[in-house]
């Protein structure tokens, strides 16, 4: 990176920080910084969900999943049209109706207090250790750029998310968030339209689809039915909308985007308009992963995408090894680039046999070169045991950093930090109301006569930001970090689900009964994950959860006695 790059990066960042603290200013009382203003059309609420959802996580994570796994990933988001059609139709009138702060507040209504703090408590669980995940993913980029410690770089972003979000609240997150969106939109859109031009002159787009799509980078649907296969149609289409109703149903940190709508429509709008938009920015991103796969078939490519990490190996006692199996690899690459070009000629003159020959022993090569990776990232945690993620998650930061033009190389890091931004602050917020409103001022309710409440809804920001922080500080994640942020969320929104369901459709079931079968579905579902583990998809953990509330709560109702507390 150069002083260009730079001047990009800090100028981004410091204009949306000062944007947002100046334009949410004269947050008055609890009521204004929680839910802001109220005034937000369909299109800046459909925007502002959507950025809530969008972290850096999923421009890191997700290209690399991309690359590595091809487009099945998208498989996930088809679910969500039909979940933002129910919400639209079931919970936002209620929401709306009620006029509340959090979407824990209607439990109350329906049933008791006690339910009302168990579907807040859950929420913060999850979502305390999400805002951790969101926050470690930036962190993870400064610090492999700098190679600073990534406890600075941590305090760093969240400090600057700080800022404006203590400032304005729900409102500084809503005004943040356009800009942010508007920034992240066009860097990728730049990133796609350059990783193709870097291309080889005689491939063309169709070819680049073609060669793709015969090495198996374009499998947009799998029909294939397995219970621990996490992305396919079935899971798609069937779990994923238990957890896109959830989430976006019952997390306060999307419930506060779309209440701030200033109607029911523009509310609905922003729901619509995220379901029909969202699987299209997730095809896009997941493409560019793919882009990046075909431009390293024809280009020298890493043996880890981590480069500081593989710097650091090769000054390591570990460095002969290191070295040899970087030769290897570079053998096994060559081939891999002569097949490729074979590959590419044999779809120009449609020899299909060719191609299919081709195509077979592309693979054997593959399989050497998946093998060489695995092997230095044993030698490299052996070196650095406290490097999270997998490899692939650097791939596309890699990939930025090394082959694109300066200036550029700036705007899509500020992409990846006003994602994590974007993200952070929504968590923060709604992290800091619920506590607030279903915890603090529910249950707890002191008469403080030094701080007003506005006063410590800023501090809960503040602290929940440094328990966040603390986490990321901490976070070591074997798993690719968008696939973890989605267990996490898949290991409570099936409860909480299940609670809201019972709560609209089964009005004869009554607060023991559905607060009991909730702790016993949540005592379930970390069962499930505790001892099934990868033999079951985690998203059929939304479906157990949200079933097993509704099953025994209509069981515990059918006797005399409900439970008692």
């Amino acid at each position: 990176m150069i002083a260009l790059d730079w001047l990009v990066l800090f100028g981004t960042l410091i204009f949306i920080v000062a944007y947002g603290t100046w334009k949410s200013r004269g947050s008055k009382n609890m009521e204004a910084f929680i839910k802001g203003d109220q005034q937000q059309k369909w299109w800046m609420v459909g925007l502002s969900i959507m950025a809530t959802q969008a972290s850096a996580v999923t421009f890191l994570s997700t290209t690399g999943q991309g690359m590595e796994d091809g487009m099945r990933f998208v498989q996930f988001y088809f679910g969500l049209p039909l979940a933002m059609i129910i919400l639209s139709v079931t919970l936002l009138p209620i929401y709306y109706k009620l006029k509340v702060y959090t979407a824990y507040e209607y439990l109350e209504t329906r049933f008791d207090l006690k339910t009302r703090t168990l579907a807040a408590v859950l929420f913060l669980l999850l979502r305390g250790l999400s805002v951790g995940i969101t926050l470690f993913a930036p962190s993870l980029v400064l610090s492999t750029i700098l190679g600073w410690n990534i406890f600075f770089t941590t305090v760093l972003i969240g400090g600057l998310v700080i800022i404006y979000t203590v400032s304005g609240g729900n409102n500084a997150v809503s005004i943040t968030q356009r800009v942010q969106m508007t920034i992240i939109l066009g860097g990728m859109l730049l990133a796609g339209g350059i990783a193709f031009s870097l291309l080889p002159s005689q491939v063309s787009f169709a070819d680049t689809i073609r060669i793709a799509g015969t090495l198996g980078k374009l499998n947009i649907v799998t029909t294939d039915f397995s219970w621990n296969d996490r992305y396919n149609i079935w899971s798609g289409l069937l779990a994923s909308t238990f957890l896109f109703l959830s989430y976006f149903g019952t997390d306060q940190s999307q419930v506060a985007r779309y209440i701030n709508g200033k109607s029911l429509t523009e509310g609905r709008m922003g729901l619509l308009f995220n379901g029909l938009l969202k699987i299209p920015m997730q095809f896009f991103i997941l493409f560019i992963g793919v882009l990046v796969f075909v431009f390293y078939l024809y280009n020298e490519a890493p043996l880890l995408h981590n480069a500081v990490l593989l710097k650091e190996v090769k000054q390591s006692s570990a460095r002969e090894e290191i070295i040899k199996l970087e030769e290897k690899f570079n053998e096994v690459k060559a081939h891999e680039k002569l097949l490729a070009e074979n590959l590419a000629e044999a779809i120009h003159t449609n020899d299909l046999n060719q191609a299919t020959r081709t195509k077979t022993h592309f693979f054997l090569y593959k399989q050497q070169e998946d093998s060489l990776r695995r092997e230095a990232k044993e030698i490299a945690m052996e070196v650095a045991p406290n490097v999270g993620g997998q490899d692939h998650d650097y791939a596309f930061l890699n990939f930025v950093l090394t082959h694109l033009p300066h200036g550029v190389i700036g705007l899509l890091l500020a992409v990846i930090f006003s994602a994590a931004m974007s993200s952070m602050s929504s968590e923060l917020s709604a992290l800091a109301s619920t506590t607030m409103v279903d915890i603090y001022k529910r249950i707890i309710n002191l008469k403080n006569p030094w701080l007003s409440d506005l006063a410590i809804s800023k501090m809960l920001v503040v602290l929940w930001a440094f328990i966040a922080i603390s986490f990321a500080a901490m976070a070591n994640f074997s798993e690719n970090l968008i696939q973890f942020v989605n267990i996490v969320g898949s290991l409570f929104y099936g409860t909480i689900l299940g609670l809201f369901v019972v709560a609209f459709y089964f009005k004869k079931v009554k607060a023991d009964a559905v607060f009991w079968a909730a702790v016993a579905a949540e005592v379930c579902v970390l069962a499930c994950y505790y001892f099934l583990g990868d033999r079951l998809a985690f998203l059929y953990y939304n479906i157990i959860g949200c079933a097993v509330v509704v099953l025994l709560s209509l069981v515990f109702s059918l006797g005399k006695k409900e439970p008692a507390l």
